[in-house]
């Protein structure tokens, strides 16, 4: 045994850290990018068309996160983006807000993953892998049990997603170890988080946990719900924007907005801009639910203001953030608070 967890001891040693995008301006770099061609002036056109959304006074941004670009470094700059007042709504999957976020809030860490060690001999020793980042499972169940603990202490009835993990950052302005975590931050300034798909996560085993544990007086996560309120917000706005890392079905959740309020009979109008950060392929048909262009077809995104950006998000996310942070277009954006409006409309 303690063998074992000298072994494990020294694989979980080098502590991913988070890029800070105030340590460094992009500006000069992107501006480059602009006289150049392929992926630096995609970068360049998609960082132009996110700061067009920083400006119109109008806009609410939507932040769209599929993968695992938080455990490999981008957690920072995601709770910038909602302290800056860059991002008003973010749609993302359970394991970026609950496996990643909300675990490193608890005081755990994910880490790099520098030697070749087989997935078998990970698994011996309770280290999960993300492509070249570990995980200790044993703090993740740690995680699992903390969104049961949270589960029993609310009113058992159908919550969506949004409003559980709005409970998630009210705990944790009391029991955090982390200040600067997503979940505590949004909450703390009013920006509401969906996951659609919010029990494939560490919130899924807690969310069984507690069922199993209180069979008669349980509470449930409605995602019928969830599709109502963020469908709410886009009707209430003027114009909206999406910045999409990834796709999947927080991308695609967010675009349908626009159909259902037209099922609705409610008035909306399509997304006026949209950045794009995949490495995804075309030639599947799919482009992680497909590309921009093609999403106009279903009257979900207008042309005008589209970029795709190929590349992989850990690589060009800090630059396009750092220059619209140094640019500070955010600075004269109101906070349009969707959080308190969504628990009005309750």
């Amino acid at each position: 045994m303690g063998r074992q967890r000298n072994q494990k001891a020294a694989l979980l040693s080098k502590p991913i850290k988070h890029i800070d995008i105030q340590n460094f301006d992009s500006t000069l770099l992107i501006d480059a990018m602009d006289s150049m061609s392929f992926s630096s002036r995609e970068l360049s056109k998609g960082t132009t068309i996110f700061n067009d959304m920083l400006r119109d006074k109008d806009c609410t941004i939507i932040l769209t996160l599929a993968g695992s670009t938080s455990a490999a470094g981008c957690m920072k700059i995601y709770s910038d983006l909602v302290k800056y007042n860059m991002v008003d709504v973010i749609v993302a999957t359970g394991a970026s807000i609950v496996d990643m976020d909300f675990f490193e809030a608890l005081g755990f860490r994910h880490y790099q993953a520098e030697k070749t060690v087989s997935d078998e001999k990970l698994r011996s020793l309770y280290i999960n892998r993300i492509y070249d980042t570990y995980i200790d499972e044993k703090e993740l169940q740690i995680c699992d049990k903390t969104i049961s603990k949270i589960a029993k202490s609310l009113q058992p009835r159908p919550y969506s997603s949004r409003e559980f993990i709005a409970e998630m950052g009210k705990w944790l302005v009391k029991n955090s170890k982390k200040r600067d975590s997503l979940v505590q931050t949004a909450y703390e300034h009013g920006v509401p988080i969906f996951c659609p798909a919010f029990t494939d996560s560490s919130a899924g085993f807690g969310l069984v946990h507690h069922q199993v544990k209180n069979p008669k007086k349980h509470l449930t996560i409605d995602s019928v719900r969830d599709f109502r309120e963020i469908t709410e917000i886009k009707i209430r706005s003027k114009e909206s924007g999406l910045f999409m890392i990834g796709g999947g079905v927080p991308k695609n959740f967010a675009q349908d907005t626009v159909i259902c309020a037209e099922i609705l009979d409610r008035k909306t109008k399509i997304h006026k801009y949209a950045v794009q950060i995949t490495v995804a392929d075309v030639r599947d048909g799919s482009c992680s639910s497909s590309t921009l262009k093609e999403a106009s077809s279903w009257g979900k995104v207008d042309t005008a203001k589209e970029q795709m950006i190929y590349a992989e998000a850990t690589t060009v996310l800090p630059l396009i953030a750092s220059q619209a942070f140094h640019g500070k277009n955010w600075e004269h954006r109101k906070r349009f608070q969707y959080n308190r409006l969504l628990e009005e409309l309750s």
